[in-house]
C-alpha cells in the first residue's frame, strides 16, 4: 500500500501497520519465548522493512504484553501487580516482600532490570499513583493469536485490515500529521497524547481509539525507556504517531488540496533538507 502522507511529509522512516492475525507470516521476526525484549525494537525493524509478530509467550516484557493487548500481564510481573507498582515508582527494596522477590529473581534477570526493580524507575511518585495508572489503562485481551507489525508498503488492504498505521516522525512531521488529523473535522481534538509506555502508544491506546465512534490519532514516545531503545537503533529523534486505520484513510484522501501542497509546508520541507 502506497501512502500519500508518507510522500507529502518526507518520511525518513517507513510507516508501519499494526494489527491482528491468526497465522504467523513467513520469515516474521519474533522474540524467543521467555527472553526479554522491547516491543519498540520490533517497531524499528518493521520500519526498516521486516515483519514482526508477538503472541502470549513472546511479547518481550510484561509491559509489552499489556501494551499489545494480551490482557493484564502485570499480574505476572515479579511480585505481581504490587511488585510492578513499586517498580514504576520508588522500588521494591522499600518493602519486605519486594526484597524477598528481589533475592529470588536476582540470578535470572538482567542487571539493569534488577537495579530498576530494587530502586524503581521512578516514573510515578508513589505505588498508589501507579495503581491508578494501571486502573486507567484501556486493557484488552485480543481474540487473535498474534499481533503483527508490517511495513505499510507491503500491506494488501483487500486481504487484511490493520488496526492502525504508525509513523516514526520528527517534530515538523508531527505538526503536519496533527494538522491533517484535524483538517476535515469540526472540532480540534483529534490527537491525544497520553502518558504511556511506548508500546501502549502504538498498541492499546490506538486500539481503543479504533473502536470509538470518532477515532483520534495517538501521539507517543513520552516513555523515556522507549526513547532510549529507539534512539540506540535509529540514531534519530522521533515520536510515534499512531493513526487508527479508518482515520488514516480519511487523512490519505485529504492530502490533495491541503496545506501539504502549499508554500508554507514546502518551504519548511526545503529548510529541513538544506
Amino acid at each position: 500500500m502506497e501512502s500519500r502522507i508518507e510522500k507529502a511529509i518526507g518520511c525518513r522512516h517507513a510507516p508501519v501497520a499494526i494489527g491482528f492475525v491468526d497465522e504467523k507470516p513467513e520469515d516474521a521476526r519474533q522474540f524467543i519465548k521467555g527472553k526479554w525484549g522491547c516491543v519498540m525494537f520490533m517497531l524499528v525493524r518493521a520500519a526498516k522493512g521486516d515483519t514482526a509478530v508477538f503472541d502470549r509467550e513472546t511479547y518481550g516484557c510484561f509491559g509489552g504484553g499489556t501494551g499489545l493487548g494480551f490482557g493484564n500481564q502485570y499480574l505476572n510481573f515479579p511480585g505481581g501487580e504490587e511488585g510492578f507498582c513499586h517498580f514504576l515508582s520508588g522500588g521494591n527494596a522499600e518493602q519486605e516482600e519486594g526484597r524477598q522477590v528481589a533475592e529470588a529473581i536476582r540470578p535470572h534477570v538482567r542487571k539493569e532490570f534488577m537495579d530498576d526493580f530494587e530502586k524503581g524507575e521512578r516514573y510515578k511518585k508513589t505505588p498508589e499513583l501507579v495503581r491508578k495508572f494501571v486502573e486507567g489503562l484501556p486493557m484488552i485481551d485480543i481474540g487473535s493469536q498474534y499481533v503483527v507489525f508490517r511495513p505499510l508498503a507491503g500491506v494488501d488492504s483487500s486481504t487484511w485490515t490493520p488496526e492502525a498505521v504508525i509513523f516514526l516522525a520528527d517534530m515538523d512531521q508531527v505538526a503536519a500529521l496533527t494538522v491533517l488529523a484535524n483538517y476535515h473535522r469540526e472540532d480540534n481534538d483529534n490527537v491525544t497524547y497520553p502518558w504511556a509506555a511506548g508500546c501502549m502508544s502504538v498498541g492499546i491506546h490506538p486500539f481503543r481509539e479504533a473502536r470509538s465512534e470518532r477515532p483520534r490519532a495517538v501521539l507517543g514516545m513520552n516513555d523515556i525507556s522507549a526513547r532510549l531503545a529507539v534512539k540506540r537503533q535509529l540514531k534519530d529523534d522521533v515520536m510515534t504517531f499512531a493513526i487508527p486505520y479508518s482515520l488514516f484513510l480519511e487523512m490519505e484522501e485529504n492530502v490533495p488540496g491541503s496545506f501539504l501542497e502549499r508554500h508554507t509546508w514546502q518551504e519548511l520541507m526545503r529548510l529541513r533538507t538544506s
